[in-house]
């Protein structure tokens, strides 16, 4: 019996897998499509409004149909939602709100029966307050071991009264609270998430023992929310930091710091003592030369690329980001991953609509009204955009109703919104709201077949001519449009070799495939070569481009007489 300390279920004994995939591979991560659920706003099971174990478990055949490799779950934690989830309060059990360690185990069974992996959300920056740890720091006195788990010290000015250094929380406001008898602890979010120090040994077990207790059920990965921000230098004098200027050196005294790699070295030996090994996924907001150390073979073996989620549609900038992180990939083993949407960002449909350099959280602050959304133009580039994502080799991550073509909710009533960035920023920043509501499966309803009654978060009122009901028959949706396309691509991606097309036969002639000789590979097109001869053409601009010989087998948009329209991806063989 292994006694775990610290954790609401603090016993686990080590148990065969509850569920396996049919295959073994190993080194299916590299490739894999990877679909990520926001379980309180996938799908309501028990009719309460929010989502559930059950609810995604009952959607698990739609999204085999879907034609993705994985589905990652966002945290299903026991949780008192300061932050959507990302507040967890024990990491070894499903909220009772979201059902029971036994509907998870159910869930991955289903999966992995339709050829499904499965991919959990790990929190190690921070826990909830509502932790046991941290019920038993409160109740501690200062310097005791129970406070030693996280960064609690003393305060600045003659009494202890200011906070130890200026250090800003991401949701606003001081990144210190004062606790009654008079330390401050360290909350890089919201207060209601005490950081952790990674420096104790004791914290260091306990992941590494979180790691095994879901891997042991047989979940097959892991996503790493906040990678970059486990090590920290708390020496005084406290320096200043600022995570949106990562310096290029890692001496950021709270980001993305050399010596967070030695955590991940420890996490790779838990993930290889498994068979297949565990793969795993840093969320590591860092620069792209520091963000592949992550990904090294011997850490977490993979980081997200967010290089196009934070890029506008445009060529040149397309171009320059897949080519730097291919180039990077190869440096350290790991394989790209391509990002256009996530729990955290405004839709991209919608950022596609909106001019160049729109401020997207002041626009959301005018519930969308002002500058005007081109709702058409947004869906046309963002239905271009992934299909050149998904010719790409490497993993590509999809976001919950993004299949769906969903725009960003912009109007959520003040008075319904969750996101603590709403409260930290003193009501400046909506946040994040607009893109976790829940996704409409019916084209009627209360909650357009997301459940029985109102979901958590209000839904538009036209949702439902986006639900699933309403695209499944209609041909030229996109929800139609990705099944099309994960289908062609799960029979044409292999390997990971690309070769650009530049113009005309312009081509490296080393390659062991035939591009073709007509392609008007110029200022507004972007296209490359797969194996075999499999083509992707996307064409930024506006203007009609001539569409280059070959068969189609599968464009993003209506193509005209022999021209490939503006914004708009065709593959070709």
């Amino acid at each position: 019996m292994r006694v775990v300390v610290g954790s609401v279920a603090s016993v686990s004994t080590p148990r065969t897998p509850a569920s396996t995939p049919r295959t073994a591979d190993a080194d299916w991560w590299r490739d894999a499509v990877v679909y990520q659920v926001y379980p309180r706003s996938f799908a309501d099971a028990d009719g309460d409004g929010l989502g559930d174990v059950a609810g995604i478990t009952s959607r698990v055949p739609y999204l085999a149909a879907l034609g993705v490799d994985a589905l990652w779950l966002s945290p299903f934690f026991p949780s008192p939602l300061a932050d959507g989830g990302y507040d967890v309060a024990d990491y070894r059990a499903v909220d009772p709100r979201l059902g029971t360690l036994d509907d998870f185990d159910a869930f991955l069974r289903a999966a992995h029966e339709h050829d499904l992996r499965v991919i959990v959300d790990i929190v190690p920056n921070h826990t909830s307050s509502a932790h046991a740890w941290f019920a038993a720091a409160l109740a501690a006195a200062p310097g005791s071991p129970e406070r030693a788990r996280y960064v609690f010290r003393d305060g600045a000015g003659a009494s202890g009264e200011l906070p130890p250094s200026d250090w800003v929380s991401n949701f606003g406001g001081s990144a210190w609270t004062r606790v009654q008898d008079g330390q401050w602890y360290l909350h890089l979010f919201a207060p209601e998430q005490p950081d952790l120090d990674w420096t104790n040994p004791e914290v260091r077990a306990d992941f590494e023992e979180t790691l095994r207790f879901w891997a042991d059920r047989g979940v097959d990965g892991f996503r790493v929310d906040v990678a970059h921000g486990l090590a920290k230098d708390l020496s005084t004098p406290y320096r200043a930091s600022d995570e949106h200027a990562l310096p290029l050196d890692g001496s950021d005294p709270l980001y993305d710091r050399d010596e967070v790699h030695e955590i991940f070295a420890g996490w790779r030996r838990v993930l290889d003592e498994y068979d297949p090994p565990r793969a795993a996924v840093a969320e590591a907001w860092a620069p792209a030369p520091r963000r592949v150390l992550y990904a090294r073979p011997t850490e977490l073996g993979q980081a997200f690329n967010f290089d196009l989620l934070e890029s506008p549609f445009d060529t040149r900038v397309f171009r320059t980001v897949i080519e730097r992180n291919l180039a990077m990939s190869e440096e350290s083993g790991a394989s790209s991953t391509w990002v256009l949407s996530n729990h955290d960002v405004v839709r991209h449909a919608t950022r596609y609509g909106l001019p160049d350099g729109t401020d997207t959280d002041a626009w959301l602050m005018t519930d969308g009204t002002s500058p005007v959304l081109d709702r058409a133009r947004g869906l046309r580039r963002a239905r271009a955009a992934t299909m050149l994502l998904l010719a790409l080799p490497g993993s590509t991550y999809l976001y919950q109703g993004e299949e769906l073509g969903l725009q960003e909710a912009p109007a959520i009533p003040r008075d319904e919104l969750q996101d603590p960035k709403w409260i930290r920023t003193g009501h400046t920043v909506k946040g994040r709201d607009g893109c976790r509501v829940p996704i409409p499966w019916t084209t009627s309803g209360p909650s357009f077949g997301f459940g029985e009654v109102a979901p958590h978060l209000p839904q538009p009122t036209d949702f439902g001519a986006f639900s699933v009901e309403a695209e499944d028959g209609d041909p030229g949706s996109t929800l139609r449009l990705y099944r099309a396309a994960l289908a062609e691509r799960a029979r044409l991606q292999r390997g990971e070799d690309l070769v650009w097309i530049d113009s005309g036969a312009d081509v490296d002639a080393g390659a062991d495939v035939d591009p073709g000789a007509d392609v008007d590979a110029g200022a507004d097109v972007v296209a490359f070569a797969r194996h075999d001869g499999w083509r992707s053409v996307t064409n930024f601009g506006t203007e009609p481009v001539a569409l280059p010989a070959g068969t189609v087998v599968l464009a993003s948009g209506p193509l005209g007489d022999g021209v490939l329209p503006g914004e708009t991806t065709v593959w070709l063989s």
